[in-house]
């Protein structure tokens, strides 16, 4: 239904945005490589994926086409949610998810909270002939900015976590990892929790 939609950043965290467009404020939920890539524009541009539930109609936004259509392919395994694939977009940039498809590693994907053995193979098995066909540009994401940890802990709050929980493994991570942005942060986190 929705192919992009472009506008003005008006709100902007680790896991969501409202891009305004005519007027209209649209809430759409990104991962932590989108975060990284439109964090600093004003405006934006962003790949929709329009997610029809039962009881919920919700956006999902993609700096690029690449991985919006890795989310796409990675909705299509019996299994991974929405939530879950947006999970495993933000642990893992599109080249790291291509790569480990395309290239059998299972144990990459399992690295991704949530992400079991039996997933993980499925992933593989479902989606590496697919991705291979679908000769999806990767490209490698480069993240260096300053960040908060006050922005991490809001991302993985909203991601599920329990503010306990993420507060604890965060102070582990910054005491024993030199971390240059949020995103780092988050996902240094997200393979401890």
């Amino acid at each position: 239904m929705y192919e992009f939609i472009s506008g003005k950043t008006r709100s902007l965290g680790p896991t969501s945005v409202v891009v305004e467009n005519n007027g209209i404020g649209y809430f759409i939920n990104i991962s932590l490589n989108t975060y990284s890539k439109i964090k600093s524009a004003e405006q934006v541009k962003l790949y929709i994926y329009f997610h029809v539930r039962e009881d919920a109609q919700v956006l999902y936004g993609f700096a690029d086409e690449s991985e919006r259509e890795v989310f796409i392919l990675l909705l299509s395994v019996s299994g991974v949610g929405a939530s879950t694939a947006r999970l495993i977009l933000s642990s893992l940039s599109t080249a790291e998810v291509y790569d480990a498809v395309t290239g059998g590693n299972s144990p990459v994907l399992q690295s991704v909270k949530g992400i079991g053995t039996k997933t993980a193979q499925r992933i593989v098995i479902d989606l590496k002939d697919k991705m291979l066909k679908a000769s999806i540009d990767v490209e490698k994401v480069d993240v260096s900015h300053n960040t908060m940890k006050e922005e991490a802990l809001s991302g993985l709050l909203i991601l599920g976590f329990t503010r306990a929980a993420a507060e604890k493994v965060i102070g582990r991570v910054l005491k024993t990892k030199q971390i240059s942005s949020v995103e780092e942060l988050i996902k240094e986190t997200l393979k401890t929790l």
